[in-house]
């Protein structure tokens, strides 16, 4: 199960003659130069060429282009320049450097790369598109219109033809989205798709691919405590959602992964569920929805991680899946490739319910019958021994297939009633649930009526001392009037004191009052 590991003096056609299909590879580069480890980054293939922008390390953004060569197994670093149309003509972009971020898209439209959405440090309240052009090494901002969605990170972004779809993500206040949106690429507009069926539920850091150019798929992902397993589908041309039946291996729920497509069979690596990381590499038949499991690392390996990316190519005729970087508790930089095998063929899921696996096999006998009636018709020289063992023939034929389809919905049928006591389970824990919630409701309603009590007697208590204050201040100012009265009779006392012994001097001298009363001193002498 562990991977191999590549010389770093071999070149890709040793590398393709030699590896196994289904098998990790682990691949030294020739160089001693090696980018910063990280995860939430992007990638995409351009000729024989992995680039990979931006990402997230230790809570830092990154905002540099790594590039590594396939063929010569060498990193490099590109400097990208702001294109010198839009230095003045972008006010909300600041210097010339590649704005960093993570959980963002990257996605090829024409000779560009278009780098959609993400977290950055850069303040706005929309989805900001960026293009990046190698060959000149310039980047620009790109100018959308229309109903331009909100910003955010970990959404799935995919091109069919010139149209882009973006769906979910984490806004800048961590609110789980499923939104659908559409970006015409020819005219950098924006729309608000209109789906019928049920959508899937809010998610971030799930992944998406398209099967037949009309046919998008969405996998797994996470809320903000459940990650997830189910699988969507949204018809492209009636926008109607649906949820496809599998078959095959058990898949485990997921977040955080990468995912790419080869032909018909869509890879899916690395993700975990808040426990541990998938060691699993599965796949799915994109036209069967069909599982399985092509590889398989041990625990703690960098391929189960989260924010790591899985890219596709084809080189020397052979295909090639490579993955890079990631976190699962250490930050990786390591490219692993893998060469996948071709699936085997498997049966189509084409019975999606009792009723239509009946009519599917009345169909299937019908056509069988006609067709041994065509084959009498053209053999109508042959004897009639021949046309009774043909005859027995389509029979015993018609008897397999019916008995076929037969295991087929009886199989169904335990599937579904697996997924009916799955569901009833569930649906009594969430019972559970419910009622616990609603006790404790009920407890905090009782404790929400006795706070509501207690700060009613604390108000009236509040208002009882207002009204004691306010008798208090009146009595104060009561004091102060009596305080001046008493000090307006001591300054009357005082001015009587001083007066008091003037008045009795004079009495003792005679003066005005003696003349007037007259004197009983004078009374004697005459």
């Amino acid at each position: 199960m562990g991977e191999q590991q590549l010389k770093s003096n071999s070149d890709l056609s040793t590398l393709l003659s030699t590896m196994p299909h289904d098998r990790w590879i682990l691949v030294n580069p020739s160089s001693s130069f090696r980018p910063s480890a990280r995860y939430k980054h992007s990638a995409e293939v351009v000729g024989d060429k992995l680039i990979v922008i931006g990402g997230s390390r230790n809570g830092r953004y990154l905002s540099d282009i790594q590039v590594f060569d396939l063929r010569s197994f060498k990193w490099s670093t590109v400097q990208l320049t702001m294109n010198p149309k839009h230095l003045e003509s972008d006010g909300s972009i600041s210097g010339q450097v590649f704005p960093a971020s993570a959980g963002h898209s990257l996605v090829r439209w024409e000779n560009k790369l278009l780098v959609v959405a993400g977290n950055s440090k850069m303040p706005s309240d929309t989805v900001r598109v960026y293009q990046i052009d190698l060959e000149t090494c310039t980047w620009s901002p790109v100018n959308t219109d229309g109903e331009v969605p909100i910003s955010r990170g970990g959404q799935s972004v995919t091109v069919v033809g010139s149209r882009l779809y973006m769906f979910g993500g984490e806004d800048k206040k961590s609110r789980l989205l499923n939104d659908f949106h559409v970006l015409d690429l020819e005219t950098m507009t924006w729309e608000v798709a209109e789906t019928r069926g049920t959508a899937p539920g809010p998610r971030f850091d799930h992944i998406a691919t398209v099967h037949a150019e009309q046919y998008l798929l969405i996998f797994g992902g996470s809320s903000h405590s459940v990650c997830f397993s189910d699988l969507h589908l949204l018809d492209l041309e009636t926008m109607e959602w649906s949820q496809p039946e599998t078959q095959g291996a058990y898949v485990t729920p997921r977040g955080g992964h990468a995912g790419t497509a080869v032909d018909d069979n869509w890879y899916i690596v690395g993700g975990g569920d808040n426990k541990s990381g998938a060691t699993e590499t599965v796949v799915l038949n994109t036209s069967k929805f069909v599982w399985s499991v092509a590889t398989a690392v041990v625990e703690r390996h960098p391929l189960a991680s989260e924010g790591l990316t899985l890219c596709s190519t084809t080189t020397n005729g052979e295909k090639l899946v490579i993955a890079f970087g990631g976190y699962n508790g250490n930050y990786n930089n390591e490219i692993f490739v893998m060469k996948p095998k071709q699936k085997d063929m498997v049966r189509p899921r084409l019975l999606q319910s009792p009723a239509a696996a009946a009519a599917a096999a009345s169909v299937t006998a019908a056509y069988a019958i006609a067709a041994a009636s065509d084959e009498k018709t053209v053999r109508a020289s042959a004897t009639e021994d021949l046309k009774t063992k043909n005859v027995q023939s389509d029979s015993t034929a018609i008897k397999k297939k019916t008995t076929s389809e037969i295991d087929v919905l009886r199989e169904e049928k335990t599937n579904l009633e697996s997924k009916l006591a799955e569901i009833k389970a569930e649906n009594s824990r969430l019972t559970d649930k419910l009622e616990y919630a609603r006790s404790a409701h009920s407890e905090l309603m009782k404790e929400h009526d006795s706070v509501h009590s207690q700060l009613a007697a604390e108000s009236s208590r509040c208002t009882k001392l207002e009204t004691q204050i306010q008798t208090a201040q009146e009595k104060l100012g009561a004091i102060g009037s009596l305080e001046e009265e008493i000090e307006t009779l001591r300054r009357e006392i005082s001015q009587i004191e001083r007066k008091v012994p003037t008045a009795a001097q004079q009495q003792r001298s005679g003066g005005v009052w003696k003349w007037v009363a007259g004197s009983p001193q004078d009374s004697d002498d005459k």
